[in-house]
């Protein structure tokens, strides 16, 4: 079977390098793919831009999307996968700073499947990436592509 990718779609380095460690510290030893804003994320989904030419038919095992992100935003970039036939089934969660209601409600209404408030305790923050590698990576079943 071939390596989970997940695709961590964050525009803050700092955030970036926490979440990795985060997932290596959780031994959570997927490949990671990081894209720094919208249009690079769907450019890596969909084979486009600097992406061309990959493999589109290997899509990641989990998006973990931001929400505030330049170029496109992360609801813009929901609506887009959920909009394609061959990603609209890709497990998206949000993983933002966000305290905005009406994000949380947008994100589900475009079809999100968790949404997560990055802990600002960097202890609790290990902990909630421990748990949602060990859920969308190991217990969730996904259907075949």
């Amino acid at each position: 079977m071939a390596e989970k990718t997940i695709l961590l779609v964050e525009d803050n380095p700092d955030d970036q390098k926490l979440t990795i460690r985060a997932l290596k510290k959780n031994h959570i030893l997927n490949e990671v793919v990081t894209a720094r804003d919208g249009v690079e994320a769907l450019d890596y989904l969909f084979g486009t831009g600097a992406h061309a030419g990959r493999d589109v038919a290997v899509l990641p095992a989990v998006v973990l999307l931001d929400l505030k992100l330049p170029k496109l935003d992360g609801l813009e970039v929901l609506r887009r996968v959920r909009g394609d036939a061959r990603t609209r089934r890709l497990p998206v969660v949000i993983l933002t700073s966000s305290k905005e209601e009406q994000d949380l409600i947008h994100s589900y209404d475009l079809g999100a499947n968790s949404y997560i408030r990055k802990p600002v305790d960097f202890s609790q923050f290990m902990e909630a990436v421990r748990q949602l590698g060990l859920y969308w990576l190991v217990l969730n079943e996904a259907p075949a592509a």
